[in-house]
């Protein structure tokens, strides 16, 4: 009896030794697992010209791209991060795109070659042909009704034509009288006649050698105008001059 309880007794020592020495033990902290902080995304930039070679005065333009920049800048001025400009410059020019942020920093260049400009030759005058200075000199007449008769602005214009056909001595003309539609066919044709050698007379009173005029009447048979009013009438009643190569 005494030998159990002894051992009972030894038993409780031994607990309460236990939870004295476990309750002086010093405690640990658990072990604590730190994630390290994610790598900033590397900043990327380019930069481009279009046309790259231009002339003095021509313009290109000027086209970039970032990603993962905060402070983009462009010849030292901010611009957004991606965009287009155009450029003037007046010499062959590299331009600097920079581009910073967290990951760091990106240049990019694009260069633009300028030229002087291409020199555009003078075209060389091309001197008038005889057809084109006959039709500015020698113009047609116009006659009043039922006359052959010359007005003082169909006598002007004679004599313009004589100074224009005696500075070229081998012009052969032909002057041709027309009529209006009102009258008969053979008595146009007369008029038509009068009307050719009035302004043939004038030109050689003014200097131009008979041998080198013609005269023909059309009467009314080429009239210019087909309507049967007075300004139709007037535009048909004149004398026509052609030049004969």
């Amino acid at each position: 009896m005494n030998r159990k309880r002894n051992y009972i007794l030894l038993v409780g020592t031994l607990a309460l030794l236990m939870l004295v020495i476990s309750g002086c033990a010093k405690k640990v902290p658990p072990k604590v697992t730190t994630t390290p902080p994610p790598q900033p995304k590397p900043v990327t930039a380019t930069l481009s010209a279009n046309p790259t070679s231009i002339e003095r005065g021509q313009s290109t333009t000027l086209s970039w791209n970032t990603e993962n920049a905060d402070d983009v800048t462009l010849d030292g001025n901010k611009v957004d991060s991606s965009g287009s400009q155009s450029a003037s410059p007046t010499q062959s020019t590299t331009y600097r795109l920079i581009a910073k942020g967290p990951g760091g920093t990106q240049e990019a260049t694009a260069r633009v070659t300028v030229s002087a400009p291409t020199a555009t030759p003078t075209p060389t005058p091309i001197p008038p042909g005889d057809d084109e200075i006959f039709a500015r000199g020698v113009q047609d007449i116009y006659f009043d009704y039922d006359s052959a008769k010359l007005t003082s602005d169909s006598q002007q214009k004679l004599v313009q034509a004589a100074q224009v056909l005696n500075q070229h001595p081998n012009w052969k003309v032909r002057v041709e009288g027309n009529c209006d539609e009102r009258g008969s066919t053979e008595y146009n044709l007369t008029l038509g006649e009068e009307r050719a050698t009035a302004a043939k007379q004038t030109l050689t009173q003014s200097g131009v050698s008979g041998d080198r005029l013609q005269i023909i009447s059309y009467g009314k048979e080429k009239p210019v105008c087909t309507e049967a009013n007075e300004e139709c009438w007037q535009k048909n009643r004149h004398d026509h001059f052609v030049l004969l190569h």
